[in-house]
């Protein structure tokens, strides 16, 4: 291999052995880059798990199922024809209307925070209630019927409940006397059904949550509507909305479903069904996820590193001037500490304000210590003016979700053909004007 001696004979001056060098520089900086992504997770963590805490404390994601008639039922025994078997037969509504107004609220812990709500619904609808035939084999303990209203969380439930089924008023009480259908929720006596017999229902549920409301389509026809002041919503579940508007002044939301597009019967016995698994609803979405922005800006960091020695190359090929190793390992260490500043300015400024001031704090860093080093009032505005297209070049990468992918390579395409066009026409150059620095 041919060793290179330039102008001043010096062969550590060599551009080959400078960018070797700069490569294994850049290889050992994946290990700072990887302790700091470790500590934008643990971050993350740290706040996901103090949102948890205040959604614990307040009451957690919310979904309502029902309401449902249950009424237990006497079969004899397959195994031992002595015996009597009891089972609960659950009866859902012909229809369902769910009107919702949702009432959000950010609650704070330090630095971090997390979105709760209190929301108003009302629900209404209509049973039929089946004939004495419909299970002929089984005694039907009509006197023993209830009513049960599914609930993610208790403790969300705020003030008296009170439910018109038909002329009467019948009063909450807690918890649900069988988990066929759910695991929580709340309970109506009621003792006088009347086969065949079709019943109106109506009932107001003033209910807190945290993160997202969700509700279950029990009806032949299920209606329901959610309102919010929440102006960046994320709808879920089995069924999205029919009709929506989002606005920055909230969003309102309709959904109809029919039996026929969910995977469970009117009535069953026991627990054959769980109706939850088909419930949709809303996430309060909070707008800026800074932590994800700021893990993936460092998933980033060797191509930031790579541009920027990039463009300090450049800069000793146009200028013919010699920059330090020093100098770039200086350079890298500003570069890497970039995402570390960006990561705790974004928890007390937003991801935007904090990548412009920890992106304009690096470049003015790197610009005044360009100048230090070399004394050419030209050159400290060049990469000055370079590392900003740098730095927007990533951000337009960090924000463009869906185009990102497409974004990156079409960038970096036309970074990779400035480069061969530079580096093939100044080594023309060489060519003509003296021995090739490329050569090996």
């Amino acid at each position: 291999m041919k060793i290179e001696i330039t102008n001043q004979g010096k062969w550590y001056n060599s551009l080959t052995l400078k960018i070797a060098l700069l490569a294994v520089l850049g290889l050992f900086l994946l290990i700072p880059l990887q302790m700091i992504k470790e500590i934008i997770e643990d971050r993350q963590a740290n706040a996901e798990k103090v949102q948890e805490e205040i959604s614990g404390e307040w009451a957690n994601s919310q979904c309502l199922t029902g309401p449902v008639i249950n009424i237990p039922i006497r079969t004899v025994s397959a195994e031992d024809k002595t015996r009597t078997v009891t089972q609960i037969w659950h009866i859902l509504p012909e229809e369902i209307i769910i009107d919702g107004d949702i009432l959000p609220e950010i609650r704070y812990r330090s630095i971090y925070k997390t979105a709760v709500y209190n929301a108003n619904l009302k629900i209404s609808g209509t049973f039929a209630i089946p004939v004495e035939s419909a299970l002929p084999v089984a005694e039907i303990l009509w006197n023993q019927a209830y009513y049960t209203v599914g609930i993610s969380d208790n403790r969300g439930l705020k003030g008296e409940i009170e439910m018109h089924a038909g002329a009467r008023a019948l009063r909450a009480e807690p918890g649900v006397k069988d988990q066929d259908v759910f695991n929580s929720g709340f309970s109506f006596a009621e003792t006088e059904l009347k086969p065949g017999s079709t019943v109106a229902f109506d009932l107001s549920i003033t209910l807190a949550g945290s993160t997202s409301l969700s509700v279950t389509p029990l009806g032949k026809n299920t209606h329901a509507s959610l309102r919010s002041a929440w102006d960046s919503p994320g709808f879920y579940g089995s069924f999205l909305p029919l009709s929506r508007v989002v606005d920055k002044s909230g969003f309102t939301a309709d959904w109809e479903v029919t039996h026929l597009n969910r995977n469970f019967p009117q009535s069953w016995t026991g627990n054959a069904f769980q109706p939850e698994e088909s419930a949709f609803g809303v996430n309060l979405v909070q707008p800026v996820d800074h932590y994800q922005k700021s893990w993936r800006s460092a998933r980033y960091g060797i191509l930031f590193i790579a541009l920027t020695f990039l463009v300090l190359l450049f800069i000793e090929i146009r200028g013919k001037k010699t920059i330090p190793v020093i100098h770039y390992v200086l350079v890298s260490l500003a570069l890497i500490l970039f995402f570390s500043l960006l990561t705790a300015l974004s928890e007390q400024l937003g991801f935007n304000a904090a990548y412009l001031a920890a992106s304009g704090a690096t470049i003015v860093l790197i610009a005044v210590f360009t100048a230090l080093v070399i004394k050419d009032k030209k050159t400290p505005w060049l990469v000055f003016g370079l590392l900003v297209l740098l730095y927007a070049f990533i951000y337009v990468l960090l924000t463009l979700n869906d185009y990102a992918f497409l974004a990156g390579n079409i960038g970096l395409f036309l970074i990779l053909a400035v480069v061969m066009g530079v580096v093939g026409r100044w080594n023309l150059l060489r060519q003509l004007t003296g021995p090739n620095l490329l050569s090996n």
